[in-house]
């Protein structure tokens, strides 16, 4: 609690309807506490009048952990595990080892349609296509106006609710709103693709040639890519299905360079393309996935076995294990902080999905060798901080966990961070800003580390990108005066706190060589596109962090952590 007083306001939160909330993707949550630094803020925003006493009595208060439980390990305490699912084929290759090796499932069974041979009119190289923003509600429309006349029925999936509604209040759809009305146009969002029957009645709709699914965003998941297109064409009835994307949307498969590939593959070969680069990204997604299983794995047996202690009454277990989920960090002089800085804009998402699924494993072996040195396992903590760009409001361009010193909740509020934004060159200055002022803190920093797959901005370029929503905008946030990359880089380099760099693509590489080498810090490549990039981030960031935490035996600890876990090494 007291460790939480020092620092709760580096954490990122909002003040809604009289709570502390937190932003989660698109909009902010009233029922998430990140320990206690909600309780803090409570009392600091009830200071300043923001919070009512009524509110403030209501949610603060003594927390009290009780465990941790794996929605990934509970299948397991059941004697007989089946399912059913209409995409069996479209697991990944780790997908399918997860389910024989951590679930025991061995056996497959696939049943042909009573319906025969799908009625569907789809082919993917002419089928699919990438527009540019201004032509992107333009084609939506046309291809909905080709369907209407034909007297079909048209059901079109957005990526979200926000997308979904700025179609909807275009001016271009103002015409058509009857259609909608009438049953002829129906737009959803991607959530209603999984599970939702649309069952046509209408003969001269069927005749014509069924319903139309139109999906105007690229899945992740080559799994929902298949339950969408099967909303049509159901039961043997005829139907067809088209996409229709926006190039920018495509960052988080293309990367940070997508304005340049997205030329190279426009045409017949681009549903191929992207889906090649689809299925790369989600094997290794996946591959972090068993990773998040197996670190889970403890914690979940441990509160199972602390719940049977309380049914069997054994209260030295409860006690102890109460004791332990809820110990403090210690507080030591000489406590090693690091900051990790994210970027998380539109290219991000294995990046952060990574990080998510292997924090605690970086948490677990950095205390493990600590132990093995005769060192405390609790001396070091972590903040993990966010960025992104100015096309993103104040909320989201920087998004700030609390000091951890436990991994688990790193992960908690990796859970709330999505990919989102991007625009060239990013605002890793206002990810150095936010490290400067930990920086001035009491308890200070001891290193950053960055990774990301795009440079800094320029001094222009913060400039002309700030100028999006105005400075009249920014200077009403903590943002109000603009910085440059280099003014934070020669404060921290000031103070002697190194900054570690590891870039995803040639892009970033020589801005991140020049950060590092000015504050003398590690530079490598990180392919965060493939399997082994997984263990090579929990390795790099764990060495970092190893480096600093053991002092004078640094060096030594890290060489103690590649003799037991390995070492990945990539070369650009």
């Amino acid at each position: 609690m007291t460790c939480a007083l020092q620092s709760y306001q580096s954490s990122t939160y909002a003040v809604k309807n009289d709570r502390i909330v937190y932003i989660e993707g698109e909009s902010y949550v009233e029922n998430v506490v990140r320990g206690y630094d909600t309780v803090w803020a409570y009392f600091h925003e009830n200071k300043n009048s923001l919070i009512s006493g009524q509110s403030l009595e209501a949610n603060v208060g003594i927390i009290l952990s009780c465990g941790t439980f794996s929605y990934a390990h509970m299948p397991k305490d059941f004697i007989y595990i089946t399912g059913v699912s209409g995409t069996l084929r479209t697991l990944a290759n780790a997908e399918k080892n997860i389910l024989s090796e951590v679930y025991g499932i061995s056996r497959n069974t696939f049943m042909p349609s009573v319906f025969g041979k799908s009625n569907r009119n789809y082919y993917p190289k002419s089928d699919v296509e990438a527009v540019e923003k201004s032509e992107y509600f333009t084609r939506i429309q046309e291809e909905v106006d080709t369907m209407v006349n034909a007297k079909r029925s048209i059901l079109v999936f957005f990526e979200s609710e926000e997308r979904l509604l700025e179609f909807y209040n275009c001016d271009r759809l103002a015409s058509m709103k009857h259609l909608l009305l009438r049953g002829k146009v129906t737009l959803l969002t991607r959530t209603f693709g999984r599970g939702t029957d649309f069952i046509c009645r209408n003969q001269q709709v069927l005749a014509n040639g069924g319903i139309h699914v139109l999906q105007t965003f690229f899945s992740k998941e080559l799994s929902e890519e298949y339950q969408i297109m099967g909303r049509g064409a159901r039961q043997g009835d005829r139907g067809s299905y088209r996409m229709i994307l926006l190039e920018n949307d495509l960052e988080w498969v293309l990367g940070s360079d997508w304005d340049k590939k997205i030329n190279e593959i426009k045409g017949s070969t681009l549903y191929e393309a992207l889906n090649d680069e689809r299925t790369k990204l989600y094997e290794a997604n996946c591959a972090g996935k068993t990773c998040g299983i197996n670190q889970c794995e403890a914690d979940h047996n441990k509160s199972k076995n602390f719940l049977d202690a309380i049914v069997n009454g054994d209260m030295n277990i409860v006690q102890n294990f109460l004791l332990e989920q809820n110990r403090g960090p210690n507080i030591y002089a000489n406590v090693s902080r690091t900051v990790l800085l994210i970027d998380a804009t539109g290219s991000m998402s294995n990046l952060l999905s990574a990080t998510k699924d292997t924090v605690c494993t970086m948490f677990e072996r950095a205390s493990e060798i600590l132990k093995e040195k005769k060192l405390p396992s609790d001396i070091f903590s972590m903040q993990f901080v966010v960025y992104r760009n100015y096309n993103s409001q104040a909320e989201k361009i920087l998004e700030v966990s609390p000091w951890e010193t436990k991994g688990s909740g790193l992960r908690a509020f990796m859970n709330t961070i999505g990919p989102e934004g991007g625009w060239g060159a990013e605002a890793i200055e206002i990810g150095l800003w936010h490290a400067v002022n930990e920086s001035e803190t009491r308890e200070s920093i001891s290193q950053v580390i960055l990774i990301g797959d795009a440079p800094a901005n320029s001094q222009g370029d913060v400039s002309s990108k700030r100028a999006r929503y105005g400075e009249n905008y920014w200077k009403t946030t903590k943002f109000s005066k603009p910085t440059f990359y280099q003014d934070e880089l020669k404060k921290l380099k000031d103070k002697d706190i190194p900054i570690h760099t590891f870039y995803l693509t040639d892009y970033a590489k020589s801005n991140f060589e020049e950060i590092a080498k000015e504050t003398k810090g590690r530079c490598e490549f990180l392919d965060i596109r493939s399997s082994a990039g997984i263990d090579a981030l929990t390795n790099y960031v764990t060495e970092e962090v190893l480096r600093k935490a053991a002092g004078s035996q640094g060096e030594e600890a890290v060489k103690l952590y590649r003799e037991k876990y390995g070492k990945v090494t990539f070369t650009s």
